[in-house]
């Protein structure tokens, strides 16, 4: 087999990853961003959700770019736009224009991530697409695990401004790779005249609507807000009409009728849920760190480093396993999800006394359940691709659902700490007062005044809230990973690894 394919293919993962770091470190250091920078909280949801909107955007119209424009040159295009606005944002004047960098930065990440499925589906042969498809998955499980460990290392140790300019050597690695690996192929520009204008122009609206609702939409009060409910009218307009229009279209950007196949609608909904699950190992306990016992990226770091660097030992394992004809896919996304769900229910025992020592066991075991999840879950979507020429396609409705976990994760997060937290918040409140609260005692045996008593009662409310809270959402994401158990039990067929499966044809 040609090498240069494959060295192709590693310049696109370097690529995806770059985008992926992109994202999710600036997510991890936002404060410490916002704060260098002067930006408020308000403004600084913008930052998130219209990186949000362009990745999404992105997403679903970079498998027909490439093709129209060529993979090779169309990668080389994402990485340069990715590289450039980056590079740019910490020397941004003022919002508007950090605003504005932050949606091409956004287009780029989008672009860039799909282009490695596209990628893998072209230049895998059968008997070593499984393994291809574990490198895929490093951009499911490895990059939001590392991206903590990356940020904490550029805030904490270094400058804040690294958090940009990380991208700059990567984006070098990965332009010389893919264009040395990357064939060129002829450019197909008379696709031009039957580019989808109205599903483009419906994407815009609906996911930029939907990934705005997501992050603000908490913020504003949800349906007490005119801004949301002009958003909820829009999403509700826009993705109906996309439907319609990507069905009949004769060239779509997302092609529908593939979700007639049972393995690959199971591959576009289970991928979602997934990613939404997997925020109970990397987010939450962070959060959970950062809120309760005031840990910084720098110290909580290390239960997320944990399943970053089992991913180099689990997933070449888990597809070592799935290449055997006797394993059955669908089995090993079960014993998957029964680790992360024993993971998420033992964190939900979490009281105001651990650190990150009691978190060590639980991120073991999604260490080792999330390679046996994404990686079957991959499997059975791609083998119900037929072909090289519906790659693209695959790509787009794959990574267009997936674009939308983070930001509906988010929200769902949000809204079990509005609800919960409130909640959590009375019945302590109501329980002080019922037991009549007897004064505290300071270390030095005096009695402290009033006003220090109320301040030391309103911190210990504060604290056992998000205890509580914390406990509720990983509840709530255990109850994901019974979802996606039920969807496999329900959705997929017996498939078997592409080295057999693809020689009988």
């Amino acid at each position: 087999m040609n090498p240069r394919p494959l060295i192709g293919l590693a310049g696109v993962l370097v690529a995806a990853l770059n985008a992926e770091f992109n994202e999710l470190v600036m997510a991890t250091a936002l404060v410490d961003v916002r704060g260098a920078l002067g930006i408020s909280h308000d403004p600084g949801l913008w930052i998130e959700s219209i990186y949000a909107s362009g990745i999404a955007l992105g997403m679903a119209l970079a498998p027909w770019l490439s093709v129209t424009f060529t993979l090779r040159r169309f990668t080389l295009f994402a990485i340069g736009l990715t590289c450039s606005t980056t590079l740019l944002i910490p020397f941004a004047p003022d919002l508007s224009v950090m605003l504005g960098l932050r949606l091409f930065q956004g287009l780029g990440g989008g672009f860039t991530i799909p282009l490695l499925m596209t990628t893998a589906l072209r230049v895998l042969a059968p008997p070593i697409r499984l393994y291809g498809l574990a490198v895929y998955a490093l951009t499911a499980t490895f990059s939001p695990a590392i991206s903590t460990s990356v940020a904490a290392f550029w805030t904490d140790v270094i400058d804040w401004r690294f958090v940009f300019f990380e991208a700059l050597p990567l984006g070098a690695i990965a332009t010389v790779l893919v264009w040395y690996g990357l064939p060129q192929d002829p450019p197909r520009y008379d696709r031009l005249r039957q580019f989808d204008w109205r599903g483009a122009l419906l994407l815009v609206v609906g996911a930029g609507s939907l990934t705005t609702l997501m992050y603000h939409a908490n913020h504003q009060d949800w349906f007490n807000s005119t801004e949301v409910c002009v958003l909820v009218l829009m999403c509700a307009a826009a993705f109906p009409l996309l439907a319609v229009n990507e069905w009949f279209h004769p060239l779509p950007l997302l092609k529908l009728q593939m979700l007639k196949r049972r393995n690959f609608t199971y591959g576009v909904l289970g991928l979602f849920l997934f990613l939404v699950l997997s925020l109970s190992s990397s987010l939450v306990p962070q959060t959970y760190l950062a809120q309760v016992q005031g840990y910084r990226a720098l110290q909580g770091h290390w239960i997320t480093l944990l399943i970053a660097l089992g991913q180099f030992l689990m997933l070449p394992a888990v597809a070592f396993l799935l290449d055997r004809k006797w394993a059955d896919a669908r089995a090993v996304t079960l014993c998957g999800l029964a680790l992360v769900g024993a993971a998420c229910l033992g964190s939900a025992a979490i009281d105001a006394s651990w650190n990150r020592e009691q978190f060590y066991l639980w991120q073991t075991l999604q260490a080792v359940g999330q390679p046996m999840v994404v990686l079957p879950l991959l499997m059975i979507a791609t083998n119900a691709v037929k072909g090289p020429e519906e790659g693209p396609f695959a790509s787009a409705l794959v990574n267009t659902t997936r674009s939308l976990a983070a930001p509906v994760g988010t929200c769902i997060l949000e809204l079990i700490g509005r609800w919960r937290g409130a909640l959590h918040s009375e019945r302590l409140v109501d329980q002080v007062g019922q037991n009549r609260f007897q004064p505290m005692q300071a270390p030095n045996g005096l009695l402290p005044g009033a006003s220090e008593q109320a301040a030391r009662l309103a911190h210990a409310v504060e604290i056992q809230a998000s205890v509580l809270t914390t406990a509720d959402t990983f509840l709530v994401l255990a109850a994901f990973g019974v979802a996606l158990a039920l969807l496999v039990l329900l959705l997929p067929v017996r498939t078997y690894p592409p080295r057999i499966l693809f020689a009988k044809h």
